[in-house]
């Protein structure tokens, strides 16, 4: 419960004689001064969190994504928070580009900017475009304060306030303590060392969730109210902000809940000092209005008030769960016309009563094939219209899509029938097209391809799916064989994207003349329009997700407009490709060796290394899979689906929430099922070793097996003066220190089962579970992974045994060390693998294997190292020069050509 703590800090405890007040402003003045109420910050503009401004982004469409600005600033957001940062997006073009159109719309600019991002180059990019006084978020201790006084001096010198996390060196604040010991050692370091105005920061004290079931955080919303409190109190002039949805994620899927638990948390943190923070209007319940049982049980959790509060409040939510789950179906829609049943029956996916519906309209028609061209497609044309006016989404259409196959497939025999007595009369008038669809050879993964030929299928579009890892000589003959209008190829490791080339050559080697659907999470329309285009004179086409597919595959098969969208297209992809080419040569790199100078230089005699307590290789074998729950990262398996938004907020979201929820609840149910009957299998193999960094950029492990040596690629861009040139080597103690150091690697799969249950649930024409199954799959792998590395940071090696981290922190990747896979950012070069492969014995010990492109099968599988020391980090090679290549070939024992292939997507042409 709230009691007045101990001091345990030295601070001075300085009231102020006069007042000093925040003050920001766009076109207008914002003073927000003690008689201010709290001042919500609207995040649509947000890419992470809004499905809809993310895709206007990348799309270009600027202008109406002012419009969502211009919805917030209508709607009551007294500030309007702008974040661009999205693997896909150029972020500091798009910060700078929308900074500059809102500040030409004065309904807009009235209203105080926060600039959100973290990346540095984008916050300052933002910061020079920026009018008024913005506020930028955000800043911390996390790296250091020598770069927090760097970062604090320049937002000082642009005049903006700033958003301080509650995050130091050693990690996130998750107490009471933690909370006023980071936010007193920033405060003392802007104000007495910068010079920066008390006035202007703004500290985030972190909202943690409650009634999680973990006794450790029985205390996060009371210890974020009372550390408010001490700051309002022991800073003078700051303000207190903060995510309050985070608070109530315990209870997601419970809106009653959840919208009570946000009432009495601001009720509290606001009467101690909270001043702003981001709020969603619609998950708000009045304080007042909150039935006095809820009340009373919400309030003791939040505030800890018994020790029994989390196990009252999850035994009542289940009482206000059933109140809904009482309410009667509404099957009035049973009684209404033929034609409207089954269109309503595919738009909401229903497939309960789909073949009385069909079976009815079978015996009102001559051919069987009628229904399909009449009823079934008048339907789908109305899933088609909502799909792409945004008002139906993804998971939905694969909803629909179930109840056309079932349909379809009721009236088979009936078809076939027909055409025994009269061929001709059984056909029909014919697709709108047809369509090939593959994953390219050595690529395992297929959901995005899935998912777009299920969209098209809706669509009328007859697809040919050759399914996973198909060669080019497959795809080229099954095309002209065939004779299909269109070609689509999926990939989603580097390697694929050499063989989308390859397949681009042969096309037009053997004069094809139909259009070429580029798609999958490695690829870019950069990609695109630089290394596929210019290998085929017809049409190539990136596809970033599958609500644009219908309509690009539409103005590709159009024959009256094709010519026209074609040129144009070729037009926009060279205008984009000189661009970009452009670009790239006005950026400066080092020579290899000049990198190599340029290093991250740890002071190794200093530097805290840690001897593993079990060195050696270690099998999980018959692993419990429901332990991996907690450890879920939900938001990939939203954008999977085309949803976009960070999980839980997207099952709030305005546009997309209620879908989200859906889908959700859907996952869940799949999951439950998955844990009850062992579905999946799930297995590991991992080891740590004694390692050293030899020859600059390479690492010697010593196993069991041998020694092996592990080559690292290092950023060859030219920094500013001070930032290092990265290697993965520069976290090992070099051999000629003579200092022992360590590191790890590991392999896990949860994909044993999965390949089984999809196709069992395809042969049911069900491709909305056979897609989920994968995709929670790959988000059960991904868990694993984080699993085993806490695992292995607490336990195996120790050097973090007191770790205590959240899901969301572990996220964020807040705990000591890092954990890089290869294909990855840091290492794109995927032939390390062999070499994890090699020395853990992984197809031998645990089945999982590497294609020829070193994809791993089964697909939810998930490999990389483990790097103990504190000062590892993440960060992303870039681009790098050809004297580069050639040393990683002399090393690996290679020929160039091989070297540049696997490292081609970041060779800098």
């Amino acid at each position: 419960m709230i009691e007045n703590k101990p001091e345990n800090l030295s601070t001075t405890n300085r009231q102020p004689s006069t007042r000093k007040y925040l003050k920001l402003s766009g076109l207008e003045p914002m003073i927000v001064s003690a008689e201010t109420n709290f001042i919500n910050v609207g995040e649509r503009t947000n890419v992470a969190g809004s499905r809809k401004f993310l895709r206007l982004v990348k799309e270009e469409k600027f202008d109406e994504a002012l419009d969502i600005a211009r919805h917030q600033v209508e709607g009551g957001a007294q500030v309007i928070d702008i974040n661009m940062d999205d693997g896909l997006i150029d972020g500091k073009e798009a910060m700078v580009r929308f900074l500059n159109l809102i500040m030409a719309e004065p309904d807009i600019a009235r209203v105080p900017i926060m600039i959100d991002s973290s990346k540095w180059e984008i916050i300052e990019a933002g910061l020079q475009v920026v009018q008024g006084k913005c506020v930028v978020n955000s800043i911390s201790l996390k790296e250091g304060e020598e770069e927090f006084v760097r970062h604090a001096k320049a937002i000082k010198r642009y005049g903006a306030a700033v958003i301080v996390m509650a995050f130091d060196e050693v990690g996130q604040a998750d107490n009471y303590e933690r909370r006023i010991e980071i936010s007193k050692r920033s405060y003392d370091v802007l104000v007495n060392q910068v010079n920066f105005p008390p006035e202007d920061i703004i500290f985030d004290l972190n909202i943690f969730p409650v009634a999680t079931g973990m006794e450790e955080h029985r205390k996060n919303a009371v210890d974020f109210i009372e550390a408010t409190r001490w700051v309002r109190e022991n800073l003078p002039h700051c303000s207190v902000s903060g995510g309050v949805s985070n608070v109530s994620f315990s209870f997601r899927g419970n809106n009653i809940v959840r919208e009570a638990m946000h009432s009495v948390f601001l009720f509290h943190a606001i009467k101690a000092g909270m001043n702003m923070g981001i709020v969603n209007p619609a998950m708000l319940e009045v304080y007042d209005d909150i039935p006095k049982d809820l009340l009373e049980y919400v309030e003791d959790v939040i505030l800890d008030r018994r020790d029994d509060a989390t196990e009252r409040l999850l035994d009542f939510a289940e009482t206000v769960k059933g109140v809904k789950k009482e309410q009667t179906v509404d099957l009035s829609w049973r009684e209404e016309p033929l034609q409207n049943r089954i269109t309503r029956a595919l738009v909401k996916g229903i497939d309960q009563y789909v073949v009385e519906d069909i079976e009815e309209a079978r015996q009102s028609v001559d051919k069987p094939i009628e229904v399909i061209e009449g009823h079934l497609m008048t339907g789908m044309n109305v899933v088609g219209d909502l799909f792409g006016s945004g008002k139906m989404f993804l998971p939905q259409v694969v909803k629909s899509a179930r109840v056309m196959k079932k349909a379809v497939a009721y009236l088979l025999p009936f078809i076939e029938e027909e055409k025994k007595k009269n061929p001709e009369a059984a056909q029909g008038n014919g697709s709108a097209g047809k369509v090939l669809m593959a994953t390219v050879k050595g690529d395992v993964h297929d959901i995005g391809k899935n998912i777009v030929s299920v969209v098209l299928g809706c669509n009328n579009y007859e697809i040919v799916d050759l399914g996973v890892m198909v060669p080019p000589e497959k795809i080229i003959q099954t095309a002209m064989d065939e004779q299909v209008d269109i070609i689509g190829l999926s990939g989603l490791i580097t390697p694929s994207l050499d063989e989308m080339v390859y397949l681009a050559k042969e096309m037009e080697r053997k004069n094809f003349n139909i259009p070429l659907l580029i798609g999958g999470a490695t690829t870019s329309k950069a990609h695109t329009a630089v290394k596929i285009d210019p290998q085929y004179k017809n049409a190539v086409v990136h596809v970033n997700d599958a609500s644009r597919a219908v309509t690009v595959v539409g103005d590709l098969l159009n024959k009256r407009s094709n010519q026209k969208y074609v040129g144009d297209l070729k037009e926009d992809y060279e205008r984009f490709r000189e661009g970009f080419l452009k670009r790239t040569k006005q950026k400066e790199y080092l020579t290899l060796n000049e990198a190599r100078k340029n290093k991250y230089a740890i002071d190794w005699s200093n530097s805290e290394i840690i001897k593993p307590n079990q060195l050696g290789i270690q099998i999980i074998e018959d692993f419990d899979i429901k332990k991996l729950e907690p450890y879920i990262d939900w938001t990939p398996f939203f954008r999977s689906w085309d949803l976009h938004g960070k999980y839980p907020a997207i099952l709030t979201d305005e546009v997309v929430g209620e879908q989200a929820t859906s889908l959700f609840s859907d996952a869940q149910k799949l999951l439950q099922k998955v844990f009850d009957e062992k579905l999946l299998g799930a297995k590991a193999i991992y080891g740590l070793f004694e390692a050293n960094t030899i020859h600059d950029d390479d690492i010697e492990v010593s196993s069991e097996n041998g020694n092996f040596t592990f080559r690292t690629l290092r950023q060859q861009l030219k920094k500013h003066a001070g930032k290092p040139n990265f290697a993965l080597s520069d976290f090992i103690a070099p051999k000629e220190s003579a200092i022992q150091d360590y590191m790890g690697c590991f392999c896990v799969t949860t994909g044993f089962g999965t390949a089984a249950l999809a196709k069992k649930f395809e042969a049911d024409h069900d491709d909305y579970n056979s897609i989920m199954i994968k995709a929670l799959a790959d988000r059960l792998a991904e868990a694993f992974a984080e699993y085993l590395h806490e695992k292995v940071r607490k336990d195996d090696w120790g050097y973090a045994n007191n770790e205590v981290l959240s899901n969301e922190e572990l996220i964020k990747e807040a705990y000591k060390g890092i954990r890089p896979a290869p294909g990855y950012p840091a290492c794109p070069d995927h032939l390390e693998k062999i070499t994890i492969w090699e020395l853990l014995n992984v197809k031998e010990k645990i089945g999982v294997e590497l294609t020829e492109s070193l994809a791993m099968w089964p697909a939810a599988s998930v490999s990389g190292y483990y790097f103990g020391n504190p000062e590892a980090r993440y960060f992303g090679l870039g681009k790098i020069k050809e004297d580069q290549v050639k040393d990683f070939a002399e090393r690996k024992n290679i020929d160039f050509e091989s070297a540049k292939k696997w490292l081609n997507p970041n060779l800098q042409d």
